[in-house]
């Protein structure tokens, strides 16, 4: 029998409707958790903040367009049986003078209360964002809007006070009336010598924010960069800024038209992002800027959990989800993790605090690809690995964690390797170890069929050289020449010599 996966509750779901300067968005979760699995993800390009700066008002075809998507994202939650909706409003509704009125309009249609984030609510909301998709964050979050532009220090769970300005990309646009080269001393005049910045020296910069995000994009793209997931992206500041600077030389020809990989509403304000993170390098001199999708939203949730659960691993809790739904047996990965440790323990395998984390992850997520096709196993569970959507986990780790369980089902033959892309974004070291991963995988799964109570029974000894797994007497006609042969090539990935015993 296999583990019962158990349903969750009906209307267990939360949704929350984000009312941004630039897009309107709803978004439903399955559930209020540590890691936050999206069912549902629309947005609409309304530019409510485009005409904010100069006129002191949302422009009323903006506000009917908003107040149409409302109506459809409050249909959309009945539809789909939701059970609670948050919602906020963010720069353009604080700061126009009709505000108040579409506030209370969009509350009607939602029948919700909105919250209207001030700027620092806004920039603190930012960062937990981050800090429940970054594992460890140490840097200044940038969170640019189409509205405003909040900044704030994060350090691991620790938020400071954060700033708010008014340079979100139609906001600046507006200011600017539309020159880059106003829109240039705008920039230069806000950013300078402004707190949150000057403590960025060498840190990390977290780009929150969808035209950022657009930014990421193209630039994965034009660099050929074997994995498409924003969220994670890293470069280099000196490369950012390079990129930063090609990107305002393609406006100032009139090419950014050709860019089809970002909505056609985005596209003039890329190059006022672009200005943006150019004069942020510039001031906060960051060593590196990685792009994240969680952000305000995610910040508003898990706000709402209780401290234990925030306190948890967001990566290890969605591998934990991933294993209950889609692995023969969750009660198995468990077995699978203390198997690992005992081995690393014999082998005297040198790990970090962050390696056993990735081994316990690879551990959760190997036998999630079970259900494919024999021949496909390999290359289907590393994309859905190193595509997942989940974070608290870099690129890296996602090629590793993923190419460990790639290895589980492919083996190790020179003629059965993954994509020399994926190889690449690991170091000769870390792709040893995730062959290391996977080759003790090859011999616990082949062992036990991946159910309970079998791993246990089976101990590593290790004598000079040579490297033992020993069987309980109960379980010694689960031995055949095939274990052997598998648990040989492992014990070869650690300089032994392996062999099996039974007690």
């Amino acid at each position: 029998m296999f583990d019962v996966k158990r349903p969750r509750k009906r209307g267990s779901s939360v949704a929350v409707i984000d009312i941004g300067s630039n897009s309107v968005r709803l978004v439903v979760y399955e559930g209020l958790t540590r890691s936050l699995i999206p069912i549902f993800n629309e947005k609409t390009l309304c530019g409510l903040g485009r005409e904010v700066q100069s006129t002191g008002l949302l422009a009323p075809d903006a506000v009917d367009k908003a107040l149409t998507s409302l109506r459809r994202f409050r249909a959309l939650c009945r539809v789909m049986q939701v059970g609670r909706v948050f919602a906020i409003a963010t720069a353009a509704c604080r700061d126009a003078s009709n505000g108040p009125d579409f506030i209370a309009k969009a509350e009607r249609i939602c029948a919700v209360k909105i919250e209207i984030l001030s700027g620092p609510r806004e920039a603190r909301l930012s960062a937990l964002g981050v800090i429940s998709g970054i594992h460890h964050p140490d840097g200044i979050v940038g969170d640019l809007g189409g509205g405003s532009l909040e900044l704030i220090d994060v350090r691991r769970n620790s938020v400071r006070s954060g700033v708010t300005l008014p340079l979100g990309g139609l906001a600046l646009q507006d200011l600017a009336h539309k020159s880059l080269k106003r829109a240039d001393r705008i920039v230069r005049e806000e950013l300078d010598e402004v707190p949150q910045l000057t403590a960025g020296r060498g840190r990390t910069f977290y780009a929150v924010g969808g035209t950022w995000r657009a930014l990421a994009r193209i630039h994965i793209i034009q660099s050929g960069y074997p994995l498409q997931v924003m969220h994670g992206y890293s470069i280099s500041a000196a490369e950012a800024l390079d990129f930063s600077r090609r990107l305002r030389r393609l406006a100032a020809a009139d090419m950014l038209a050709d860019i089809e990989s970002v909505a056609d509403a985005r596209r003039p304000l890329l190059t006022y992002a672009a200005l943006v993170l150019e004069h942020i390098i510039r001031v906060a001199k960051p060593k590196t800027i990685v792009f994240s999708t969680f952000g305000v939203r995610e910040g508003l949730l898990h706000e709402k959990l209780s401290e234990p659960e925030r306190n948890k691993d967001g990566l290890i809790c969605a591998a934990e989800e991933l294993n209950q739904l889609l692995s023969r047996s969750a009660k198995h990965a468990h077995e699978l993790i203390a198997w690992t440790d005992r081995l690393a323990r014999v082998v005297k395998l040198r790990e970090s605090e962050e390696d056993r984390r990735l081994r316990h992850t690879a551990c959760l997520l190997s036998d999630i690809g079970w259900r494919v096709h024999p021949d496909h196993r390999g290359e289907q569970t590393l994309s859905l690995v190193v595509n997942g959507n989940f974070g608290a986990i870099t690129h890296t780790e996602r090629a590793f964690v993923g190419l460990s369980v790639f290895y589980r089902y492919a083996g190790l033959s020179e003629e059965n390797q993954p994509p020399v892309t994926m190889q690449e974004l690991l170091t000769p070291a870390q792709l040893e170890r995730a062959r290391l991963l996977g080759a003790a995988f090859r011999v616990a799964h082949l062992i036990s069929a991946a159910r309970p109570g079998v791993l246990p029974a089976t101990h590593f000894r290790s004598q000079g050289r040579k490297l033992m797994l020993v069987f309980e007497h109960r379980l010694g006609d689960l031995v055949a020449d095939r274990v052997g042969s598998r648990f040989r090539a492992l014990a070869r990935l650690v300089s032994r010599a392996g062999s099996i015993v039974r007690r």
